[in-house]
């Protein structure tokens, strides 16, 4: 998932893996891509090159978004 503004245009982008089968926890935001639903591992935050990424697959929803802000607000003790 990708995190960062699309108003930064750096040579590598922000992104939060996600994933169907970890462990559910407090900072981890569960989302839904197509019919599944996801958590995104806000922990594993990392920069990686635009061309490693696949297809656009959605959107979050308003709710989505601000439940992984708050998690990112967790995990990087953002006040």
């Amino acid at each position: 998932m990708v995190l960062q503004s699309d108003d930064l245009l750096l040579s590598t982008v922000l992104i939060a893996p996600t994933s169907m089968s970890a462990i559910s926890r407090s900072f981890r935001p569960t989302i839904a891509i197509g019919d599944d639903r996801s958590q995104v591992l806000v922990e594993q935050t990392a920069a990686v090159a635009p061309e490693r990424l696949g297809d656009l697959v959605g959107h979050v929803s308003r709710r989505e978004l601000d439940e992984i802000d708050e998690a990112l607000r967790l995990v990087f003790e953002l006040h």
